[in-house]
């Protein structure tokens, strides 16, 4: 996968901006606040329809202006495609891939991305909400099916709560309940099992990534936990025990006016050299097991869609050592993989060959 031309139209704080890219490392250097960011934005947006950094589609667009542009041209397997998002404050985006109108349901994984941001640093120690994040987005990218299942699921756990508080004020409605029940059961299937199948391959290829990283020192094993369910075995009849369990769970529900069990509810559990790397593990650690995470995404996706999805580096370079850096360098490098970079010191990449490096400045993009 590879981007050719990225053209922003009153984006953030880009009025007019066209950029014709390097299919190997492109490096934006600059001061802070000065639109580095934004660019990786663009591309997360096009990839995924939203930001990573807000909610409200209003906030991408110039504040002296009523619309916005992103205009992507980007190859798939040797296929030359073009998108085009439009944003116009108050409407909705409108999404136009090679000429024809999609809905939202239906672009993910045009534009295969892995993002890695410093907030990513916190994946490991961070809440259980980050890690399942992780997830939905990487196997959102890669089978379009998930992506539809988690959409239902989360839209009908939001109607079984607003019920499930109904229902504390009138029982009457309690024979509703079922209806809900079973939707979310088949979705909640779903998604475990593909979680699970993703999870067993992301997990050998990041202990492969944490031995290359740590030296050979270091050894990572990573298990999917559902929450408030024991005693199961993906083999299992996971719909008969997600059943039996909303069942038994059906008055602590009421009670809260949640659904307490569920993938909303899951977590990833991970161990260095068998001690909990969450708990107990160094903040290298911990740091290396991240960098090992997004390369075992690269190799995920590319396994399941033959090709290597866009990477996306922002601001976290700086956070590495410059043994992790050479060693993440090198390997996309090796493997051919699209990159953007973002950081304040281009000294940083001196050492860096096959490299197109950009010098931002106010909304202006310079080539060095």
């Amino acid at each position: 996968m590879l981007i050719n031309t990225l053209l922003l139209k009153n984006f953030r704080n880009y009025k007019d901006l066209k950029l014709d890219l390097s299919p190997s490392l492109n490096i934006f250097t600059g001061d802070n606040a000065q639109g580095k960011t934004n660019i990786i934005e663009s591309i997360y947006y096009a990839a995924l329809g939203t930001s990573y950094r807000l909610k409200n589609d209003n906030d991408l667009i110039h504040w002296q202006e009523e619309k916005a542009a992103i205009n992507i041209c980007f190859s798939r397997i040797d296929i030359k495609n073009n998108i085009k998002f439009l944003l116009t404050r108050g409407k909705r985006k409108q999404i136009i891939l090679n000429g024809g109108v999609i809905r939202q349901k239906d672009l993910p994984g045009t534009i295969m991305i892995v993002l890695f941001s410093p907030e990513d640093l916190m994946l490991i120690k961070g809440s259980p909400a980050l890690r399942r994040r992780f997830l939905d987005i990487e196997l959102s990218q890669t089978n379009i099916f998930y992506y539809t299942n988690l959409v239902k699921y989360n839209r009908v756990v939001t109607q079984r709560n607003n019920l499930l508080k109904k229902i504390r004020e009138d029982r009457r409605l309690l024979n509703q309940l079922d209806m809900w029940d079973n939707q979310l059961i088949d979705s909640a299937v779903f998604i475990w099992k593909s979680r699970f199948t993703a999870i067993k391959k992301i997990a050998v290829y990041a202990a492969e990534m944490q031995q290359v990283i740590s030296d050979n020192k270091e050894e990572l094993k990573i298990n999917y936990k559902i929450n408030n369910i024991n005693k199961y075995n993906v083999s299992d009849d996971l719909k008969t025990i997600f059943k039996n369990n909303l069942i038994k769970n059906k008055g602590i529900d009421i009670k809260r006016g949640t659904t307490s069990i569920g993938p909303h509810h899951d977590d990833l559990e991970l161990e260095i050299n068998s001690i909990d790397l969450k708990n107990f593990g160094s903040q290298g650690q911990q740091r290396t097991a991240v960098l090992a995470l997004k390369l075992a995404e690269l190799e995920y996706m590319k396994n399941i869609s033959g090709q290597y999805p866009i990477l996306l580096l922002d601001d976290v370079m700086s956070e590495l050592d410059e043994k992790r850096r050479e060693k993440m360098v090198k390997f996309f490098q090796n493997k051919n993989i699209q990159t953007f970079i973002t950081g304040t010191d281009a000294v940083m990449f001196s050492k860096t060959a096959a490299v197109k490096l950009y010098n931002v400045s106010a909304g202006q993009v310079e080539v060095l």
